[in-house]
């Protein structure tokens, strides 16, 4: 039988600003990727996110990104490799904080944004991001994309390489998501995202915004908490797996 996780980033509201369902998300998911406060998120919203993940039995990981506050994260900054290893570092014990004071850790590391798609390509990105990991916890895992900079050097690192895919996103030929400035990078129907998501876990492929299908191997399925209607699509993936047959379960455990 199949099997496939479901991740979410969550934990992005910030003082008075409010954005997405966490609770509604973590009734969903198997996986939080929690923001730690340098593009997203702030103390009491990291606390309540672990708190109610825990008691939902949802596994936590590090969503980190860039200190990008004002661009959400999703700027790309030139930070040299040895001061985004620290700024890593501190998001992952910020986090980690709240995750021990709610009952459990950090199990996992996951970029955001701007940073994700740096590691893809770039070894000092990604390399940054896995010395911090190593140095915080050599048996996290590591989040990412497949054939990834960040992957292969994680595993290298001896930490578990996990590779992903996007359900509520669409994809270029070359595999790559299609940016967010284009119209269509975003999958906003039920149907059609519930459908992407079964064809990821059943059949490790997917089709692009040109109508060609393409492999993506992947153990996790990532879900935006921001995405309008958020969390009736992600009931809608949920039950669509189900539906299929598919085993849904944490890649941590």
């Amino acid at each position: 039988m199949a099997s496939i996780d479901l991740n979410c980033d969550l934990g992005e509201s910030f003082g008075v600003w409010r954005l997405g369902d966490d609770v509604g998300m973590l009734g969903v998911v198997t996986s939080a990727n929690v923001a730690c406060g340098f593009h997203a998120g702030d103390p009491s919203t990291l606390r309540a996110v672990c708190t109610a993940a825990v008691a939902a039995h949802v596994s936590i990981g590090a969503q980190v990104g860039y200190p990008d506050l004002a661009g959400f994260g999703r700027r790309y900054l030139a930070i040299d490799p040895d001061e985004l290893r620290d700024a890593v570092l501190y998001q992952l014990g910020a986090l980690d904080a709240f995750a021990q004071v709610a009952g459990t850790e950090v199990a996992y590391v996951k970029p955001h944004g701007a940073l994700y798609h740096a590691t893809i390509d770039d070894p000092g990105q990604a390399g940054a991001v896995v010395a911090a990991a190593t140095e915080y916890d050599p048996s996290m895992a590591v989040l990412g994309a497949p054939g990834s900079e960040l992957l292969r050097l994680a595993e290298a690192a001896g930490l578990e390489p996990v590779p992903e895919a996007f359900a509520d996103r669409a994809y270029g030929d070359d595999g790559r998501l299609v940016p967010r400035s284009e119209a269509a990078a975003l999958l906003l129907d039920a149907e059609e995202v519930a459908a992407q998501a079964v064809r990821l876990a059943t059949e490790q492929c997917v089709r692009t915004s040109t109508g060609d299908t393409i492999r993506v191997d992947a153990r996790s399925i990532c879900l935006h908490g921001d995405t309008p209607g958020a969390v009736t699509l992600a009931r809608a993936v949920r039950a669509a797996l189900e539906g299929a047959g598919v085993g849904i379960h944490p890649f941590t455990v």
